[in-house]
């Protein structure tokens, strides 16, 4: 079963997210979501797995109409109360989005699939509800940094003891699964100030820290390609109205196919 937040987890990963590496790896994320999603003002936004909020508050300083959903009804009333009315939030597994098809622009899910046990089929499920884009950010299961650390949870626990890693070719491998041979963009992020990432060789701008498989955030992006799109329509007439007037149909056509003169009738069949 899939990791849902109560009080302890979200204890755990607040203890996370506000140490010195949890803040250089959120800056990692608004590093990469610029890029790689290329929000644009008055875009609607689904935050899968969006927790308290944490970046429904960034989206919504980019211009954009946010949304988020979490399994876990104790994280969503943390989340109401810090955002109040400035978001949408719902109770909702990622792998059933209580949303109509292609009703987001965009749609991410930010250390989210590290707590599924179903990965493919929330991604099929973001793939559903969304029109343009999906962003995936994980914690990579080869940087030292996470490998370090899943290491101490063995003895201590912690955020990582609830985790499972991901590394850039099982991220592709599930993206292909989920949305077919689309456009791919990927781009990993290194925590800054780890002697275990320095070792790498950074230069001081990460000019060539993108592409090495190794950095502590793996992001990528999807660019969702449609055969077909979907519409929603509300249904104007009610199911006791649509079956009088499928009856009315099928009587008139047969009243009127027996009007037809004999000299006539060949015609029909040519």
């Amino acid at each position: 079963m899939s990791l849902i937040f109560d009080a302890r987890a979200a204890n755990l990963y607040e203890a996370w997210y506000t140490s010195p590496p949890g803040r250089a790896m959120e800056r990692l994320v608004e590093r990469s979501i610029p890029l790689l999603l290329d929000p644009q003002p008055g875009e609607k936004i689904l935050d899968i797995g969006c927790g308290e909020g944490n970046h429904l508050t960034m989206f919504r300083r980019l211009g954009l109409d946010v949304y988020g959903v979490d399994a876990s009804s104790y994280m969503i009333r943390r989340a109401e109360k810090r955002l109040r009315d400035q978001a949408t939030l719902k109770v909702g597994m990622a792998e059933d989005l209580p949303f109509d098809d292609n009703e987001f622009d965009l749609a991410v899910l930010i250390n989210t699939l590290e707590f599924l046990d179903d990965p493919l089929e929330a991604l099929r499920e973001a793939k559903r509800v969304v029109k343009r884009k999906v962003f995936i950010g994980v914690m990579n299961s080869l940087s030292w940094y996470c490998l370090l650390n899943k290491f101490r949870s063995f003895f201590r626990k912690s955020l990582f003891s609830h985790v499972t890693l991901y590394n850039l070719w099982d991220l592709k491998s599930y993206a292909r699964s989920a949305f077919g041979n689309v456009p791919i963009m990927s781009r990993c992020g290194h925590v800054e100030g780890l002697f275990l990432e320095k070792i790498y060789g950074l230069t001081p701008d990460h000019s060539h820290s993108e592409h090495c498989p190794f950095g502590s955030f793996l992001s990528l992006a999807v660019s969702i390609r449609y055969g077909a799109r979907t519409e929603q329509h509300p249904l104007k007439m009610g199911l006791n109205e649509v079956r009088q007037t499928v009856a009315r149909g099928v009587t008139m056509g047969a009243h009127r196919f027996s009007e037809v003169h004999p000299e006539d009738e060949r015609s029909l069949f040519v």
